[in-house]
């Protein structure tokens, strides 16, 4: 506050000093006055209240005369010794006067506001600048205060004519205004008809495909083979994602926004090869995708794909509480929120100062760095405690613990994996974890009903081609073809045959599979669930989770249940998460359907040889098969089982 402000000693104009004029009249000796200034550091000019009037000047020229013998100064500091004029006057002050003998009088004066020829002195500052105002306005300042008393000069007719002008002037300025904003629409309409999206020449899809083949040959060294030469600028990558955008509006609108005698083919073939380009990804893995989504919807989802997804960690209720350790991560630096209304455990990191993965937390077990989307698997499971479940794919052990933890450590879990590298992950994480009910065992999945099974709930987190987690894999883009897909769509199948065999239809509390997968393709997805429910005896029941989009009930010329609307999918660019895809089963009977019950049909009549092991013709059949029976009839009763047993090893094993 500078009205507090302490003074500290004297100011500075209690500081001042005399004039230079008393100073020079009363120090120097006569006749020196007009010698030359010393060369000494100049001192600064005297402040106006120390200045003498015109009257006084008068005086201390006469003293001068007197001691010098000729009027004024004679040396070269006239100029900064003489006082300056000043426009205002000035206030009552102390003057230091001459008298009649040359000595110094002190006494109180009053300066005249004018001098006799009519002029006003300059006031002066303490350090010896002007203070005229006409000295530091700029050239266009001086003069628009010239005009100021012409206008000042200016009668009353003259102004309200000037007024009048002026509102004419808004007036034609309002005009022309008008005059543009109706313009503004035709020349809008020019705009958009010059920038309307047209097609690229053959020509200029050769050379953009030259741009793109040149790199790869030559990191191939296949140049010389092939008639490729070097282009002249690499591809511009803003054209390509202009001309996506245009081509989407024109698929939106295509019958309005189409050139003429051009097809919806072309245009879908050139979005497919622009996106692939730009996006990085394969021609087999984009077609599949258009066929998923929608085109505007296709964009978002590959927008969002380039894009991390935000870290999440879950809390372990077995060790503390979620409100405990975001206080004890916030302390540390970490700036986290709670992941949503639908979690109770799960918190979004969106920065800290210290790993987040290394933390005092993460080495006492308070928390799991889990996906978001790895959560829902477990709600949808819902175990209940003293339960026995089935975690058929395991690894590395984030819905392990999170079953435990559901279950407060009691009942027995299963954790089983067909990978023994990865279980080591997951024997890691039970333990810092604190997980003490889970036994961890290394088996096929598929052979899993044979190995154990009347559990009450199975959760099949099954292998997948990962199509829904490209931001996490990147290499997903290029490196998966048809294949792939229906080499995982087929274990997927296997594994949840043996998933559903597995559960006990006659449990109290449980019952239940729930099937998930990390990918958004259907072959991997609503093919496998359809699947699941003609081979055996289970419905699909709500999943409990109120948020993702339903499944699909027909997808191009397939169709599937109506009772897979209540799977959901959960897509990256709509819910900020892995792509991820859920389905929850309720066994309802443990017998196998009757088309799943021919091998022991075909055990009860083992004279008939299955046709698969048939080659000749039908009439040498019968003949063979009545041999045989002969044969079979002499040989006695332990190599006729044996026979039996031999046949049965050699007919062929039926596809699930």
């Amino acid at each position: 506050d500078p009205t507090r402000k302490e003074k500290r000693g004297p100011g500075r104009k209690a500081r001042k000093q005399r004039g230079a004029e008393v100073e020079l009249a009363r120090f120097l000796p006569p006749g020196k006055c007009g010698l030359d200034r010393p060369a000494a550091a100049p001192r600064r000019p005297r402040p106006p209240d120390r200045r003498l009037s015109p009257q006084k000047k008068c005086a201390v020229k006469a003293a001068g005369q007197t001691a010098c013998g000729r009027s004024g100064f004679s040396d070269g500091n006239s100029k900064w010794l003489a006082p300056a004029k000043a426009k205002k006057t000035q206030p009552k002050g102390n003057h230091v006067e001459l008298s009649s003998d040359g000595e110094v009088e002190e006494g109180s004066w009053e300066m005249e506001e004018e001098e006799e020829d009519g002029s006003i002195e300059e006031m002066v500052d303490d350090y010896g600048a002007s203070s005229s105002e006409e000295e530091e306005l700029l050239p266009i300042e001086k003069a628009a205060l010239k005009q100021k008393p012409d206008r000042e000069g200016l009668s009353e007719d003259d102004s309200e004519e000037e007024d009048e002008e002026e509102e004419e002037a808004e007036e034609a300025g309002k005009q022309k205004m008008g005059q543009k904003e109706e313009e503004g629409p035709d020349l809008q309409l020019n705009l958009d008809i010059d920038e309307q999206f047209k097609l690229p020449t053959s020509e200029e899809i050769e050379k953009e495909d030259i741009l793109f083949i040149w790199p790869l040959c030559e990191f191939l060294g296949c140049c010389d083979s092939l008639t490729v030469f070097p282009p002249a600028e690499p591809p511009d990558l803003h054209v390509i994602h202009q001309r996506i955008q245009g081509n989407v509006e024109v698929l939106q609108d295509f019958g309005a926004k189409r050139e003429e005698g051009r097809s919806r083919q072309e245009y879908l073939a050139l979005l497919r090869r622009d996106m692939a380009a730009y996006y990085s990804y394969s021609d087999f893995l984009l077609a599949k995708l258009m066929d998923i989504f929608p085109l505007p919807e296709l964009i978002n989802f590959l927008e969002a794909n380039e894009v991390p997804r935000p870290v999440t960690i879950r809390t372990n209720t077995l060790k503390t509480r979620r409100r405990d350790l975001a206080q004890a991560l916030i302390n540390r630096g970490v700036n986290l929120d709670p992941l949503g209304k639908w979690s109770k455990t799960g918190l979004v990191v969106y920065d800290s100062t210290v790993p987040i993965g290394a933390t005092p937390e993460y080495l006492a077990g308070h928390y799991m760095l889990q996906g978001a989307s790895s959560l829902l698997p477990v709600m949808a499971l819902a175990p209940q405690e003293n339960e026995r479940i089935l975690d058929m794919c395991c690894a590395p052990g984030g819905k392990t613990s999170y079953i435990a933890q559901l279950m407060k450590n009691t009942g027995m879990i299963l954790a089983n994996d067909s990978s023994a590298e990865r279980l080591r992950s997951v024997v890691g994480n039970l333990h810092r974890l604190g997980v003490t009910n889970t036994v961890v065992s290394n088996c096929d999945g598929r052979q899993f009903p044979k190995v154990l099974g009347g559990f009450d709930r199975v959760l099949l987190d099954a292998p997948c081609s990962g199509t829904g987690v490209i931001s996490k894999d990147p290499a997903v883009k290029t490196n998966k073809d048809e294949k792939d897909i229906l080499r995982c769509a087929h274990l997927q199948k296997e594994l949840i045959l043996s998933a559903i065999d597995s559960v006990n239809a006659a449990s109290e509390t449980g019952g239940y599979i729930v099937y998930c997968t990390c990918s958004v393709m259907v072959e991997e997805n609503e093919s496998v669930v359809d699947y699941a429910l003609k081979k055996r005896n289970v419905r699909l029941v709500a999943t409990g989770l109120d948020f993702g989009k339903e499944g699909f009930t027909r997808f191009k010329d397939r169709r599937f249940h109506p009772s897979l609307k209540s799977t959901r999918r959960f897509y990256p660019h709509t819910h900020n998460m892995d792509g991820f895809f859920i389905a929850k089963f309720k066994k309802f009977s443990n017998a196998i359907p009757q088309a799943q019950k021919e091998p022991a049909v075909e055990a009860a009549a083992p004279s008939a040889v299955p046709d698969t092991i048939i080659t000749e013709p039908l009439p040498r059949k019968r003949k063979l098969e009545g041999s045989k029976a002969d044969k079979e009839q002499k040989l006695p009763q332990p190599a006729l089982k044996k026979k039996r047993a031999s046949l049965q090893a050699r007919r062929r094993p039926l596809k699930a």
